[in-house]
C-alpha cells in the first residue's frame, strides 16, 4: 500500500496537469471553428449519454490535421522549429559542458558558489532577461559599441532580428538546465579511471576523450532533451530577439489562438507538435532499454 500510494501521487499529478490538458486540446483540435465563446462548435460532447457519445465519435473529421498539410506555413514553422532547436541545443551543449566539468573538479568550498551563481538568474524575471538582450544585441547596443572603440568594426553589426539572436536568447536562457545535469554526471565519475588510461599510456586529452565523455553520455542526453524540448516551442525569445522574419511553431500558436482566434487549428498545430516530441522520445527509451537487457545478457 506504501508502494502504490507513493507511485499514485506522481501518477495523478501527471494525469491532471498532461494527460487531461492533451485529452482537451485534441477534442478541441477535432471541432470545428465558430463564432462563439468559446470559438468552436464541439464535434462531440463527453457529458451525453453513450448513445450520442458513440453517434458523435462516427462523425469525427479530420479537417484541422489535413488543412495543416495543406498551408506550407505550418510545415515549415515545424521544419524551422526542430532545426533551430537542435542548433540551439547543440550551441548550449558547447558551452555547458566546460562549465560542467569546471564545477566538477572544484573544490568543495568553491563548488556550492559557482553552482550559486549558474542558477542566479533564474532569480530575476525570464522576460526582463530577454528583453535586456535586445539592449546588448542592438545596433548601439553593448556589443557593437565595444566593437567600435576597439576598431574591430567600423559600422554597427546587425545582430538583433536575426537567427543569431535567437541562438544567443536560448542558449543563454536554458543554460542552467544543460549545466545541472551534466555537474551531476561528472561529478560521480570515478576519477581513478582516469588515472589508470594515463597509467596506459593516454593523454589527458584522450583519457578525456575515451572515458569522461563516454561515461557522461547519460547527462549529456538528459541535459540535450531538457534543453530541445522546450526551446522547441519557444515564443518569447524568437518575438522580441528574431523579429517578425523568424518562424517558429510558437508564434504560429500564439497567431492561431490569439489574432486568428481558431482554436481547432491551433490545438491541431500543438497536438502534432507534442507528437513530434514525444514519439522519438518514447522510441529513445525503447532502444536504450533493449541495449541495457542486451548488456544483461551479456
Amino acid at each position: 500500500m506504501r508502494r502504490t500510494a507513493l507511485i499514485a501521487i506522481p501518477f495523478f499529478w501527471l494525469l491532471l496537469l498532461f494527460a487531461v490538458p492533451v485529452l482537451i486540446a485534441v477534442k478541441i483540435s477535432l471541432s470545428q471553428a465558430a463564432t462563439a465563446i468559446p470559438p468552436y462548435a464541439p464535434t462531440f460532447d463527453l457529458s451525453g449519454d453513450l448513445a450520442a457519445l458513440r453517434e458523435s465519435l462516427s462523425q469525427l473529421n479530420f479537417d484541422n490535421y489535413v488543412f495543416l498539410t495543406e498551408d506550407d506555413l505550418y510545415w515549415k514553422a515545424y521544419v524551422s522549429s526542430v532545426k533551430t532547436a537542435l542548433i540551439a541545443t547543440l550551441f548550449t551543449l558547447i558551452v555547458a559542458y566546460p562549465i560542467a566539468y569546471a564545477l566538477a573538479r572544484l573544490p568543495d568550498r568553491w563548488r556550492s558558489v559557482m553552482l550559486l551563481l549558474v542558477v542566479l538568474p533564474f532569480w530575476t524575471s525570464f522576460l526582463i532577461r530577454i528583453y535586456s538582450w535586445i539592449g546588448i544585441l542592438s545596433n548601439e547596443g553593448l556589443v557593437n559599441q565595444v566593437l567600435q572603440r576597439i576598431g574591430a568594426i567600423t559600422a554597427p553589426l546587425h545582430i538583433l532580428n536575426t537567427p543569431f539572436a535567437v541562438y544567443v536568447g536560448i542558449v543563454y536562457a536554458y543554460l542552467p538546465f544543460m549545466v545541472l545535469p551534466l555537474f551531476a554526471t561528472l561529478e560521480k565519475l570515478d576519477e581513478s579511471l582516469l588515472e589508470a588510461a594515463q597509467d596506459l599510456g593516454c593523454s589527458r586529452l584522450k583519457a578525456f576523450w575515451l572515458v569522461t565523455v563516454p561515461l557522461s553520455r547519460p547527462g549529456v542526453i538528459a541535459a540535450c532533451f531538457l534543453v530541445f524540448i522546450p526551446a522547441i516551442g519557444e515564443f518569447v525569445i524568437p518575438t522580441l530577439l528574431g523579429g517578425s522574419n523568424t518562424l517558429m511553431i510558437g508564434k504560429v500558436l500564439y497567431e492561431e489562438f490569439f489574432s486568428n482566434r481558431d482554436w481547432p487549428v491551433a490545438s491541431a498545430v500543438a497536438v502534432v507538435l507534442l507528437l513530434i516530441l514525444v514519439v522519438p522520445i518514447m522510441l529513445f527509451q525503447r532502444a536504450q532499454d533493449r541495449l541495457q537487457a542486451e548488456e544483461v545478457r551479456k
